[in-house]
């Protein structure tokens, strides 16, 4: 590793390139492959109440994806999203390899305005 070195530290374009290859991919009609399902819990149904709405989401989006998704599937504007990540978790198996592991998830909170609502049935 060398202390001095002539590589200057600057932007990453690929990062770039990538989110708008996300955004785009959002408005060619992709906000399903953002917003998976609705997350029905008895936290989550409580919180509906106060214009709260819970989500699985795509681990790798953002918050205004999450947002545009929501604009495009629901037709409702969102006033503000959280973003929750679940880690994985190791779990017993009555399997002779005794352990496996769930998958990471991510959960979207989508705070609507009052008055509006989402109506999933």
């Amino acid at each position: 590793m060398a202390l001095f070195s002539n590589k200057k530290k600057g932007k990453k374009e690929g990062a770039t390139v990538k989110r708008v290859a996300r955004a785009v991919a959002t408005a060619n009609g992709g906000a399903h492959d953002i917003i998976r399902a609705p997350w029905f819990s008895e936290k989550a149904l409580i919180a509906t109440d106060k214009g709260v709405y819970a989500f699985a989401v795509a681990p790798r989006a953002t918050k205004a994806e999450i947002a545009g998704a929501i604009k495009e599937i629901y037709q409702v504007t969102p006033r503000a999203v959280n973003i929750v990540n679940l880690p994985a978790k190791t779990k017993a198996m009555r399997t002779r390899r005794g352990v496996g592991t769930r998958a990471a998830r991510a959960k979207a909170y989508v705070y609507l305005n009052a008055g509006d609502t989402i109506k999933f049935a």
